[in-house]
């Protein structure tokens, strides 16, 4: 049987496919012509991440699809429900890319905090002629530690987020509407452990007490952060996003950033993906990065494992 994996998969998923008697093609092919390349190349299973998306068309085209499958967590890209009812295995991998985006929000609150997007503009133009002023310029950073971490979106990756937070000194709160409480328990090198129980709260309460903001929602019909909650939270908040694209309205958080209720922020996924509004590329309050939060070498190997893991338990 053979898998079309159209955007992608680790050595180790091809490796444990090929093992479990299953040709693997890696060749990217267009959307309009997928239809045609499954049928054509007797394609059992088709494996996509964002770029390809799979849709009712298709699913209709493609009788000799079994298993379709996303290497990652949200799956707005598939016609989940449709593939199903027709049939279909739909499978995913949630927890394999949790830790990654974890990092990369991390990665972006400490830059954020001390300016380190700014200053790594800023250097290689001004350093030799105004170092001064570019010190003084990023000389009012702020620490991570002691400040209130409100996390929207309490899933596997909020909470993996969580113990990010927790292992740097932060306070932890969170909203999540499908969840009352959750232990987060912190693995550490030497094998000790620390567990913690956090009780989640209302999105207004999060919104109103966090210095920073993060958040780990799916894609949804409107707006999770639009003008309303903006006016919520505290003045000079540091915001997150690398859930999905339009889960915050963009408009309105260039105008809090203009008005100072938004300090700074970091943005991974973007409404008009993959052409970004311009505003946003040249804001120099926002921290951007091209929908990298699953994209470590680490998460990639988990990723590609788990879908062939998958694959060959349903097929045999």
């Amino acid at each position: 049987m053979k898998v079309l994996a159209n955007d992608g998969i680790s050595q180790s998923g091809i490796d444990a496919l090929e093992k479990g008697g299953y040709e693997v093609i890696t060749t990217t092919v267009a959307q309009e012509q997928l239809i045609n390349y499954i049928n054509e190349n007797d394609i059992t299973v088709l494996l996509v991440r964002s770029a390809t998306t799979v849709r009712q068309d298709l699913i209709d085209a493609c009788p000799g699809l079994k298993i379709i499958g996303r290497g990652g967590v949200g799956m707005d890209n598939i016609d989940v429900e449709y593939a199903r009812e027709k049939g279909l295995s739909v499978i995913n991998t949630p927890a394999a890319s949790s830790h990654s985006v974890a990092e990369l929000v991390f990665g972006h609150l400490y830059g954020l905090a001390r300016f380190l997007h700014n200053a790594n503009r800023e250097m290689p133009l001004e350093g030799d002629s105004n170092f001064k002023g570019l010190k003084k310029a990023y000389a009012k950073g702020t620490e991570l530690k002691g400040k209130t971490l409100g996390v929207l979106g309490f899933g596997r990756i909020g909470q993996a987020t969580a113990k990010v937070a927790l292992g740097a000194g932060m306070k932890v709160i969170a909203f999540d509407p499908f969840l009352e409480k959750a232990n987060l328990k912190l693995d550490f090198f030497d094998g000790q452990t620390v567990s913690f129980d956090i009780e989640t709260i209302s999105k207004e309460e999060v919104l109103k007490q966090a210095d920073f903001i993060t958040l780990h929602v799916p894609a949804q019909k409107d707006y999770v952060i639009d003008e309303a909650e903006f006016n919520l939270m505290k003045d000079g908040v540091i915001l997150a996003n690398a859930a999905r694209g339009g889960v915050i309205n963009e408009v309105a958080l260039v105008k809090a950033i203009e008005s100072g209720k938004v300090a700074r922020a970091a943005l991974d996924v973007f409404e008009n993906e993959p052409k970004p509004e311009m505003q946003l590329l040249m804001n120099p309050a926002l921290s951007l990065t091209p929908h990298t939060g699953a994209a470590t070498n680490e998460a990639q190997d988990r990723i590609g494992e788990e879908l062939a893991s998958q694959i060959i338990n349903i097929l045999g």
